[in-house]
Order: C-alpha cells, then sequence, then structure tokens
C-alpha cells in the first residue's frame, strides 16, 4: 500500500487541529448554551464549560438564566386627553428557569426578551396611559403603574412562557411636553408653599400644645404638692385630735375613779355613821356632852336654854335632861 505523502499529511493534521479548535467552544457561568443546525433548534443544551460542537455546521448561543434587567428606552404613550408623553426607561427584572430554556427558545427564540418583554412593555403602557388623563399617569396613579405593569406581564407570561418569571418593574417619570410641564412645576411649587405653611401652622400647633401640657403638667405637680402638704397637715391634726382624744379620756376615766372612790367612801362612812349611831352610843354621847359642860344658864323656857362650850348635836338632849333635873 503507498503511503501519503508527507505534505498531504501535515495539511490534513492541520485541518483536524483548526476545525477541532473552532468546534471547541464555552458556555459561561450562570448560561445554558443552545445549538442551531441548518437554523433548526436542537434538542441538546449545555450547561457551564468547554464542549465541542461541528465548526461551520453547527452554532451555539448563551441564554442568561441569571436575574437580568431589561431596558427598554423612550416609550411614547399618549394619554386620554390626547397629549403624547415618553417614558425615558423602564427596568424589568426577570428570570428564566433552566428547565424551561429550551421550550421558551423554541416558541420565541433565542431573543426571547424582545417578544416577552419589550413589545408587551410598549403595548401595557399605552394600553394604561390610552385610559387615563395626564393628571393621573403624571401625578394621582404614577405610583401605581410600576406594580400594576409587572402584574399584568406576569399574567401574560403565565400563558405565554411560565418558566420566565418578573421580579420587578421600574418606570421613571414621563417626559411631558415644556408647556404643561411648567404649569406642574408652578403647581408643585404652591403646593411647595402650602406644604410650608402648613407645616409651620403644625410647629406653632405643635409648641402651644407644648406649652399647654408643660403648664397642665406644672399646675398637677402643685396641686401634687399642695395635696400632699395638706394630707400631712390633715394627718397632723387628727394626730393632735386622737392625742386630745386619749388624754381626755384619761382625764374623765382618772375623774371618774376618783368620784367612784368618794362615792364609796361616802356610802361606807354613812353606813359606818348608821351602824355605829345606837340608843347606847348617842347615851353616851349625852352623857359625855353634859359631863364636859362647865357652865349652864337657865331661862325663863326650857326651850330657851343655852348651853356653852356643848356641841351643837347633842343640845337638844342636854336640854331636855336638865328639865327632867329640875322636876
Amino acid at each position: 500500500m503507498p503511503s501519503l505523502p508527507i505534505p498531504l499529511l501535515i495539511a490534513s493534521a492541520l485541518v483536524a487541529l483548526l476545525a477541532a479548535r473552532l468546534g471547541l467552544h464555552s458556555i459561561d457561568e450562570g448560561h445554558i448554551g443552545v445549538y442551531y443546525r441548518g437554523g433548526a433548534l436542537l434538542k441538546d443544551v449545555s450547561g457551564p464549560g468547554y464542549h465541542s460542537m461541528i465548526p461551520f455546521i453547527t452554532t451555539v448561543k448563551q441564554i442568561q438564566i441569571t436575574l437580568q434587567t431589561d431596558k427598554v428606552e423612550n416609550v411614547p404613550c399618549g394619554t386620554s386627553g390626547g397629549v403624547l408623553i415618553y417614558f425615558d426607561r423602564v427596568e424589568v427584572v426577570n428570570i428564566l428557569q433552566v428547565d424551561q430554556v429550551h421550550d421558551t427558545v423554541s416558541r420565541f427564540s433565542a431573543e426571547y426578551d424582545k417578544p416577552l418583554i419589550f413589545d408587551k412593555v410598549h403595548h401595557e403602557l399605552n394600553q394604561f396611559c390610552s385610559s387615563h388623563t395626564l393628571q393621573e399617569v403624571y401625578i394621582e396613579m404614577f405610583d401605581q403603574i410600576d406594580e400594576n405593569l409587572r402584574t399584568t406581564l406576569q399574567q401574560d407570561l403565565l400563558e405565554l412562557a411560565p418558566g420566565l418569571k418578573i421580579t420587578a418593574v421600574r418606570v421613571t417619570k414621563p417626559r411631558i411636553p415644556m408647556s404643561i410641564q411648567s404649569n406642574y412645576e408652578q403647581m408643585e411649587a404652591e403646593k411647595t408653599k402650602l406644604m410650608i405653611a402648613v407645616q409651620k401652622q403644625r410647629v406653632v400647633e405643635k409648641e402651644a400644645e407644648t406649652e399647654r401640657k408643660k403648664q397642665i403638667i406644672e399646675a398637677e405637680r402643685n396641686a401634687e404638692v399642695e395635696g400632699i402638704a395638706n394630707k400631712a397637715k390633715i394627718a397632723e391634726q387628727q394626730t393632735k385630735q386622737t392625742i386630745e382624744r386619749i388624754q381626755n379620756n384619761m382625764y374623765l376615766e382618772k375623774e371618774k375613779s376618783k368620784a367612784d372612790a368618794e362615792h364609796y367612801t361616802a356610802v361606807k362612812k354613812a353606813e359606818a355613821d348608821k351602824a355605829r349611831l345606837t340608843p347606847e352610843y348617842l347615851e353616851m354621847i349625852r352623857s359625855q356632852s353634859i359631863a364636859s359642860n362647865t357652865k349652864i344658864y337657865f331661862g325663863p323656857d326650857i326651850p330657851n336654854m343655852f348651853v356653852e362650850s356643848a356641841p351643837t348635836g347633842t343640845t337638844r338632849d342636854v336640854a331636855a335632861a336638865t328639865a327632867s333635873t329640875q322636876e
């Protein structure tokens, strides 16, 4: 068998190396590789790392599967009153589930975010603006646009691409015609002045309220101090009254005891005198009284007799005795 010429071998080796080099590719972290051959999407997908493919025939595209922010810029929007406004930027934060990459790409291509996010943002914003006035879009309902747009986009994606999730939407303030904007700026300036005046009024009212509360607290404190002092005085007077009542009770008890003792003494003395004044004792007293008299005066009548130095209580007895002697 004849051998191949050396130049042909070298050329074949170079072609093989070049094909291997062109067919070798890498997939970045956070991405999934999808492959096309002849314009048809292949079923195979690949994760991060090095992979090989047939060069010149097969192509690869990387699909991000981490959080990404799609920025939709300069979105025109017409209000119900016919005013054309522009949203400079609408940011849509989204993420594509790994297991839904192939299905989503097969239905909406590798640039799936254009029909599912960019075009939908234009459509939904115009739907919102056309049913609301400029005042509502620019002022009154502007804070609701973000959440309303996120909810609407997600509801549509549940049917079109279940693997694509909208996590947040941020909408910038729309640009409006300069003539209208100057009116709004003047309105905002007047509103700011009004807010400042209201705030000043609130400060004055708050200061007055604080001063009033301070006076109330001071009055309550003084009343409390006075109440404590009055309670102390009342307690002192009650203590004095208690002491006086105790002293009075002691004095009454003492006087009562003294009166009871005197009464008892008088009663006992009367009982003793009653027991002692017997006829015999009275006779003895009479005899002693007569014996102790040194002078006896006789008058024209016995009842007029006066006995000198005789006890008063025995005069009648002595007079009776004298009359008996004279007889």
